[in-house]
This record gives C-alpha cells, sequence and structure tokens, in this order.
C-alpha cells in the first residue's frame, strides 16, 4: 500500500498517463493509486449515465483503502449520433471508426467523481465538448493506423498526439478530450477548500493530515 503522508491528500484514481499530465501541467499536487476496476462489470447505458457511474466507482475502490484522502476517478467516452466509440480492438475496427468520424461532429465526455469517504462527500459530474473531424481521405486513415497512436485511445484518436490533424475545431473544454476537464476538478477542489494558491504559482494542499 502505497504512504501518502506528508506527499498529497489527493489521488487520482487512474493509470492513464495524460490525466496525470494534464494534473502536472495545471500544478496540481497528487499521488497516482490506480485502481483494479473492471469496467465490464458495469451494463452499457446512456453515455452521461455510464460515465458518471464509471467515475464514481472508480474513486470510489481507492477511497475505501484511503478514506482520509480526496480522490479523483474518471472516464471518458466519444459518442456520435448517440452511440458510444470505445477503444478499437483491431485495425479493421479502428478504421470503420475513423471513416464515421470523418466530417463529422462527434461528443466527448468525461465522467469525473471527487470522494472523500470521512466526510462522506462524493461529487460527480459529466463535461461535454463537441469535436469536428475535417474530412478524411482513406490515405490519411491508413497513415494513422499505422502510426499505432488509435489503438488505445477512445473512438480511435488522441486529439493531444498526432491526431490533432485530424480535427477541425472543437467546442468546449479541450483537456476533456485528452481525457480530464481540469478546470472543473480544481474549481471543486478550491470549493471544498482542498487546495488554494501556492508558491511559485502553484497550488498547495490546506486540508491536514488526519492520521
Amino acid at each position: 500500500m502505497p504512504n501518502i503522508k506528508n506527499m498529497s491528500n489527493i489521488i487520482l484514481a487512474s493509470q492513464s498517463p495524460r490525466r496525470k499530465f494534464l494534473l502536472e501541467q495545471a500544478g496540481l499536487p497528487f499521488v497516482v493509486i490506480p485502481g483494479n476496476f473492471d469496467e465490464e462489470s458495469i451494463p452499457l447505458s446512456k453515455p452521461v449515465t455510464y460515465v458518471k457511474i464509471l467515475a464514481r466507482e472508480k474513486a470510489g475502490l481507492i477511497a475505501e483503502t484511503y478514506p482520509d484522502s480526496w480522490v479523483i476517478g474518471a472516464d471518458t467516452v466519444v459518442c456520435i449520433d448517440g452511440t458510444v466509440l470505445g477503444k478499437p480492438r483491431s485495425k479493421k475496427e479502428a478504421r470503420r471508426m475513423l471513416n464515421r468520424l470523418g466530417g463529422q461532429t462527434h461528443q466527448v465526455l468525461t465522467g469525473y467523481a471527487l470522494i472523500r469517504k470521512t466526510d462522506g462527500k462524493c461529487f460527480t459530474d459529466v463535461v461535454k465538448t463537441d469535436v469536428r473531424f475535417k474530412n478524411l481521405s482513406d490515405e490519411e486513415i491508413e497513415w494513422y493506423l499505422r502510426t499505432r497512436e488509435p489503438f488505445d485511445k477512445a473512438g480511435a484518436y488522441a486529439i493531444q498526439g498526432l491526431g490533432t490533424f485530424l480535427v477541425r475545431d472543437i467546442k468546449g473544454s479541450y483537456t476533456n478530450v485528452v481525457g480530464l476537464p481540469v478546470c472543473e476538478i480544481i474549481e471543486l477542489l478550491q470549493r471544498e477548500g482542498v487546495i488554494q494558491p501556492g508558491r511559485e504559482e502553484r497550488w498547495e494542499s490546506v486540508i491536514a493530515d488526519n492520521s
């Protein structure tokens, strides 16, 4: 069990390097403790409901072990015409996703949860961003598939990576498309008194150690 005493009272319950990078870039003090929650145990439902449940379950799993910490959980899905596009399981599936997204506007939904079990605090919400792709040629799709970037990304693309060339414009939070709505997370942490601006334009934790 990782010892987080004197490090941070904020835990990111995710193994996503993109979410870790976003919080680091924002200057947030935190530690990463991913869980092993089985996402397939949650039946697919309406996208907004689905990502909220997954975010809450991921955060709740870690909060059981670290009840005095504030635990952040998140889950992101890509939707088009009401259909959820997950991570492609094959080259054929990735190609089909990119063909469907080309020239169209889709939605990226990220559910996030913030839990502190000791206080019985549990906040969940969903942020939506509209993303419009350029028209994609077969050659562009095949090139992108050869990079192998699409294969562990929801919707078969990474806006923060090589997939940036696919995006014509977005409406809403950019960090939400990457995987975590940083603005909303920080606003919630501030409102709960968990963080405040610190020295050198970084954030510092303001909750006392309860151990």
